[in-house]
């Protein structure tokens, strides 16, 4: 068994929690110490049970919690060498014996966990989770999609992809100055919709069957509207979400189970 489900998704703190049959991980903790502890326990589970925290990336959006919640619980964090390089100075509560760097792919207990680089305005990693012949993938913080992505979470029957902007939202909009509109339209800042309807037709081609809209700014985007966009964008390639794909959309709530058996 191999489950996965959104805790909170977006510019306002991401955190996925991952189960499987003798694992429990959570892949970020951008909320409070206080308000990643109440909404795992609506999951039934308690804070001490965690095995891991593994860390995609060094903005607060993505480690807000982390620095409390490993020391009082003692949970070792996952993070990528070249990410802990911009982590030592922000988690300063983790203790030594708890810092674990990750290389290349690596087990964990009945899981191997992959990671792969993703290009962002820091280091930034995505990752796959598999067990067996089941695979999760979560991909968000980047700017564009290269073939090395695609191929490291082909075949994953669950992927949360990042669709973080519209891109007209983002340049009609007045609350951002052009130079941060530009960083996030960049090749190291975000996926648009466009883009990341493009991926999805890959990844469906590939297997996937469940695809989690993630990261969605509060900003330049809706869930409606990456829903729809994407939807249609990827009908007019002959592939219809509800039939050949399903198409869901995390934010900043609890989310729902995806389960594979």
């Amino acid at each position: 068994m191999l489950r996965v489900i959104n805790l909170s998704s977006g510019s306002d703190g991401n955190m996925t929690y991952i189960e499987s049959d003798k694992s429990k991980l959570v892949l970020d903790m951008g909320l409070s110490c206080q308000e990643s502890v109440k909404r795992l326990e609506r999951l039934g589970v308690s804070p001490r049970d965690l095995d891991a925290i593994i860390v995609t990336h060094e903005h607060s959006d993505h480690i807000k919690g982390i620095d409390v919640f490993s020391s009082k619980y003692g949970i070792p964090v996952y993070a990528h060498e070249k990410v802990w390089l911009g982590l030592d100075d922000k988690l300063k509560k983790v203790s030594i014996n708890e810092r674990k760097i990750i290389d290349e792919k690596f087990e964990f207990k009945d899981l191997m966990i992959t990671p792969v680089e993703v290009p962002h305005d820091v280091k930034c990693f995505g990752f796959s989770f598999n067990q067996d012949d089941k695979k999760i993938s979560i991909v968000t913080d980047l700017g564009h999609i290269t073939d090395k992505i695609i191929d490291s979470i082909s075949q994953s029957q669950i992927v949360y992809l990042e669709a973080n902007y519209d891109r007209d939202m983002l340049y009609k909009g007045d609350k951002y100055p052009l130079s941060l509109k530009r960083r996030i339209d960049g090749p190291n800042g975000h996926l648009s919709n466009n883009v990341s309807a493009e991926a999805i037709e890959k990844l469906v081609s590939s297997g996937s069957r469940q695809i989690i809209l993630s990261h969605l700014s509060k900003e330049n985007n809706t869930p409606d509207l990456a829903y729809n966009f994407i939807s249609n964008k990827i009908k007019e390639n002959g592939i219809i979400e509800g039939v050949d794909v399903r198409i869901d959309v995390a934010t900043t709530s609890i989310g729902s189970f995806f389960r594979l058996k």
